[in-house]
């Protein structure tokens, strides 16, 4: 385990608490000198320290997580990276400065990315009103997030898990005496025997205006209607979902009512993101999953067919299990699209999510649309030095009829290195390798490597060597 310095969070949280020096020493049973070296950073957080806080304050160990500190890195490179704050900037903030703000100082470093974005928002409403009075009449901006990118970032607060729904899903698994991997029919009677709905699932649910739909429901006729070129597992996912709107209202309405949405719209797709989670948790009920995925290593395909769900649904409920006291691995879960757009991003930890830098084409993910249906693994090291085990499959979603252009999308499920011996795909890995991994990075827009490959463009805020006598392999070198 490497050195960890938390004086600063662990100075602020006896403050807190009103505590000396003297006293907190005393809970802890260290001595007073030790605890101020620690508050210093002359000595780090260890192990048994950490331990003696949880049982003497009850603080949660999350509180002092690398996993946070790492995630405020992403954040502020994302801040110093930009073009509003580079732009004023006489000198580049370095990566070394940036941790070291994360880990001493993480309020303020919080504080920083909180006014960044309010800054980014009044620029782009400044901007847009200027269109309006007449000038760049063909700027067409947008003066606010986007509704979905308010959920993403309403689940992602929360490190993509909902305890409220985990428990109450189980709760009702054992209730309505579903059995794993055979949900369907057992929730097709509670929606018809209490709610009196009945559902179709079938030719007859659907005419051809509803092609791409997956599902509808008549209140008027009580009649939930699933699309039949959905697999058994995806109408099961699809009637907990409506369920979800029957048995979980109270539940998903305080949840949304808790987050601060800038428009109606965001706040009813919370909702339907709430009801979705709700149905993930129902099919796939958090110690059961979590039991299977520890005993089968976390092999996707096996956990499938286990319950009886799709590559894309295993693969984001690994990501929510985070339950305190029964955590699985830490994964962190996207979904992108041959134009590199991420359509869903979850994280119950930090990986690096650039918000303005894009993507990098060296991550296993991309490479994934080349080898269709086969599961790819990748050893990836980011700037920063932390490294992660990837794992990548595309998943496609078909309306049939000859044609007909289908949706193809590559999943990708990634975990820190140190979590890789617990999953089947760390085979035949070289995990101690220091030359394994491949270097890439959050995007070239906030990427500091030099000399890579793959690059699109200079990093914000970096210096652009120009020199007409040198051709070089990069824009506009020659």
């Amino acid at each position: 385990m490497r050195k960890t310095f938390m004086g600063v969070r662990l100075r602020r949280l006896r403050e807190e608490r009103g505590l000396t020096q003297v006293a907190l020493a005393q809970l802890l049973g260290i001595s007073p000198s030790y605890l101020n070296q620690i508050e210093q950073n002359q000595r780090p957080l260890t192990v048994q320290v950490l331990l003696k806080l949880s049982g003497a304050l009850g603080v949660d160990v999350q509180r002092f997580s690398e996993d946070d500190e790492a995630r405020l890195v992403a954040d502020l490179r994302d801040v110093f990276g930009s073009g509003a704050v580079a732009a004023g900037q006489a000198d580049t903030v370095s990566q070394a400065e940036i941790r070291e703000l994360a880990a001493n100082m993480p309020a303020v470093g919080r504080v920083m990315v909180a006014l960044e974005r309010r800054c980014r928002d009044a620029e782009e409403r400044a901007a847009a009103f200027a269109a309006r009075l007449g000038e760049d009449r063909g700027l067409a901006l947008r003066t606010q997030p986007m509704p979905y990118e308010e959920v993403r970032d309403f689940f992602y607060t929360r490190h993509n898990h909902v305890a409220e729904l985990d428990d109450l899903a189980e709760r009702l698994f054992d209730a309505w005496l579903l059995q794993p991997g055979e949900t369907g029919s057992g929730l097709a009677s509670r929606l018809e025997a209490v709610h009196g709905i009945r559902v179709l699932r079938d030719e007859r649910a659907f005419g051809d205006a509803d092609a791409g739909t997956l599902r509808r429901f008549d209140k008027g006729e009580r009649v939930l209607r699933l699309s039949p070129l959905l697999e058994p597992g995806q109408q099961a996912f699809q009637m907990a979902t409506q369920l979800a709107f029957l048995e979980a209202e109270d539940a998903i309405e305080d949840l949304a009512a808790q987050a601060v949405f800038r428009s109606d719209e965001a706040r009813s797709l919370a909702r339907i993101g709430l009801a979705n989670y709700f149905a993930g948790a129902l099919v796939l009920p958090y110690r059961r999953f979590l039991d299977s995925a520890e005993r089968l290593r976390y092999d996707i395909d096996l956990l499938s067919r286990r319950f009886g769900t799709g590559f894309e649904t295993v693969s984001h409920r690994l990501s929510t299990l985070q339950r305190p006291g029964a955590c699985g691995v830490p994964f962190f879960f996207v979904r992108v699209d041959r134009a590199g757009n991420i359509s869903k991003r979850q994280s119950a930890t930090d990986f690096h999510f650039s918000r303005v830098g894009g993507t990098c084409p060296l991550w296993n993910v991309y490479e994934a649309f080349a080898q269709p249906g086969r599961i790819l693994t990748q050893l990836a090291s980011m700037p920063d030095g932390r490294t992660y085990l990837w794992v990548a499959r595309t998943v496609s979603h078909g309306r049939g009829g000859y044609g007909v252009p289908g949706k193809t999308f590559a999943v990708g499920l990634g975990c820190d290195l140190h979590h890789a011996p617990r999953l089947v795909y760390a085979k035949g890995l070289k995990l101690d390798d220091p030359a394994a991994p491949t270097p890439i990075g959050a995007g070239c827009k906030v990427c500091e490597r030099v000399g890579c490959p793959q690059r699109a463009f200079p990093s914000a805020g970096s210096r652009v060597d120009i020199d007409e006598d040198v051709s070089r392999f990069e824009p506009y070198g020659g």
